[in-house]
């Protein structure tokens, strides 16, 4: 007898496995005496470790302390010192490389922190120094520094409260990661580049693990160790375009304002000397996940098709889509034959209307659920699962929720409303009151989220 939502768990930790940094450094790294050889899909890099008197390891991001581990592993022993920025509760045991602990998605202290410190140590560095930095998911949040800048003729220093409110702005008013990036990267010292200036002349080796759709280095955490395309006046035209300037700090907006106008120094564009000696290297991505997720699922007796990896738009939309794509599954053979696994992801978004606790991936089951309700024949077949691949969703403890017509039934069962519940933002509580979260825990790596719908 099919057991879909224990074989939809099963194909999502698929997609998991398959996004694991540690494996992935084992795999594609090794060091052969002095020599360290980096073979990825798109990058060969060697590194004669002899040429260096220290080597220090760096990071940000949910997934990083799972990449610190690897680094230990391979490097054994050589590293000086290193400090990463994680998501509280995403450490890992380490011996070289020291954590900070910060928040997200809206940082705290311990976010200014990390940098901080780090900005201390590349004062010493020299042409002799190697800095290996992993940057993943997350990082934008955890690991920061802010600008200060002068204003008729008054010295202006932002503070971590204006970066709590703007973060909180953006992430209420709709906008998408690249929008929120490209104005986070504008009032930063380490985001946009910068943080190259910081280790400069140091040479760096990055790698990074994507969870931004396409797999854009200057947006991943902010871009950290890429040139800047994005300008002082396409983040002001952001604000603009939401309505938030009343919402942003006077010291956030006044920046932006005097950015546009020309009167703060841009972020480092492509072609500036600071990264002759900066080396990116792109690790992991979502596509990669989707096709091991694909791989369970054929393996599970489904038949399997790729969506697409590139899902955006407001998570409670793209959930009526993919329930209107499982009927079509159902009624008229399209896309796949039944028994058959639907498999997409991306990063959608969601524009806070109410009061309720929950994120992206549980807003979407919410949404696909209460669409089953519109045709009980075919909802009877259809199963879905939407969830983070890096274990949090949104401000939760849940990885994201599977929905199916026997939970709505449940739902009905027990008076909860769906509607009611979508439309105050709370779909937290209303799977919980189900059952229905997937709580995975920090699952060690990040990239974007896993949406699996199975029509029998």
């Amino acid at each position: 007898m099919p057991q879909p939502i224990k074989d939809l768990e099963h194909i999502f930790r698929a997609g998991l496995d398959r996004a694991d940094p540690y494996r992935m450094f084992i795999d594609h790294l090794t060091l052969e005496g002095c020599q360290l050889k980096i073979h990825f899909e798109n990058e060969s890099l060697t590194f004669d470790l002899a040429r260096f008197t220290r080597i220090f390891v760096f990071g940000a991001g949910k997934a990083t302390a799972r990449m610190a581990q690897a680094i230990e592993t391979i490097l054994d022993g050589r590293i000086s010192d290193g400090l990463i920025a994680v998501k509280y509760g995403y450490t890992a045991p380490l011996n070289y490389v020291r954590q900070v602990e910060a928040a997200h998605p809206v940082p705290d202290e311990n976010s200014l922190l990390g940098a901080r410190e780090i900005a201390a140590l590349c004062r010493t560095f020299d042409e002799q120094t190697l800095v290996i930095n992993l940057i993943s998911g997350g990082g934008s949040a955890l690991f920061d520094g802010l600008i200060d800048y002068e204003d008729g003729g008054r010295q202006v220093a932002l503070t971590l409260q204006d970066l709590q409110r703007t973060t909180q702005a953006l992430l209420a008013c709709g906008a998408d990661i690249t929008e929120i990036n490209c104005l986070r990267k504008h009032i930063s010292t380490v985001k946009g580049g910068r943080f190259v200036s910081m280790l400069y002349p140091a040479t760096s080796v990055n790698f990074i693990l994507s969870d931004v759709i396409g797999d854009r280095l200057d947006a991943i955490a902010s871009g950290l160790t890429v040139p800047d395309r994005s300008t002082f006046g396409e983040a002001w035209a952001i604000v603009q375009k939401y309505g938030i300037a009343g919402q942003l700090p006077d010291g956030v907006r006044r920046a932006l304002e005097l950015g546009a106008a020309g009167q703060i120094p841009e972020t480092p564009k492509p072609g500036d000397p600071i990264f002759t000696r900066t080396h990116n290297v792109l690790i992991g991505t979502l596509y990669n996940s989707l096709l091991a997720a694909a791989e369970q699922a054929r393996a599970l007796g489904y038949h399997p098709l790729v969506l697409s990896s590139q899902l955006v738009g407001e998570a409670r939309e793209l959930g009526k889509i993919l329930t209107g794509l499982a009927r079509d599954v159902y009624k008229h053979g399209l896309l796949a034959p039944r028994p058959a696994c639907l498999i997409g992801g991306g990063e959608t978004t969601v524009t806070l209307r109410g009061s309720g606790k929950g994120g992206r991936n549980q807003e979407m089951a919410l949404a696909f659920l209460n669409e089953l309700k519109n045709d009980p024949t075919t909802g009877r077949e259809i199963y879905f699962l939407s969830a983070s691949t890096d274990g949090g969703d949104g401000p939760t403890d849940a990885a994201g929720a599977f929905a199916s017509w026997e939970l709505y039934q449940q739902a009905q069962e027990q008076s909860l409303n769906p509607d009611a519940y979508l439309q105050n933002n709370d779909s937290y509580h209303f799977f919980q009151a189900l059952g229905a979260l997937l709580k995975t825990g920090p699952t060690g790596t990040n990239v974007c989220d896993l949406q699996i719908v199975l029509v029998l």
